[in-house]
């Protein structure tokens, strides 16, 4: 196979594949979490993640997720906090398989907001 064919869609998924739509998962989710969470909406936040960190399937990379929630715990006080600890996360990973680094400032632009330049703006229907 090809590395840079993409597999078939009814095909499970290989890694970057799968972590593409993890990623997009995550920051979906910390970009929709309350702006000011319950303290119940952080304790299911971190449940989500303690348990996400052990099921995983890439075990290494379920691994380095767990290690680096012990090292930098979530931070769970705000939708931005959240999305910065999510994204600086993320950057490790980046770094670690030698892909750019994100601009964390942009984070809600990315995954909530659309960007700034209109992009991602839907077309007006008449």
């Amino acid at each position: 196979l090809n590395p840079t064919t993409p597999l078939e869609s009814n095909c499970p998924p290989d890694k970057p594949e799968l972590g593409r739509a993890t990623w997009t998962l995550l920051h979906t989710m910390a970009a929709y979490y309350p702006v000011e969470p319950s303290e119940r909406d952080k304790q299911d936040m971190a449940g989500f993640l303690r348990g996400f960190g052990l099921f995983y399937p890439c075990v290494p990379c379920a691994h380095d997720l767990r290690k680096n929630m012990i090292l930098n715990p979530p931070q769970l006080q705000s939708r931005e906090a959240l999305s910065g600890w999510l994204c600086m996360q993320h950057n490790l990973v980046n770094k670690k398989i030698h892909k750019p680094l994100f601009d964390c400032s942009k984070v809600l632009e990315r995954w909530r907001y659309g960007w700034k330049d209109g992009s991602c703006d839907l077309p007006d229907v008449d």
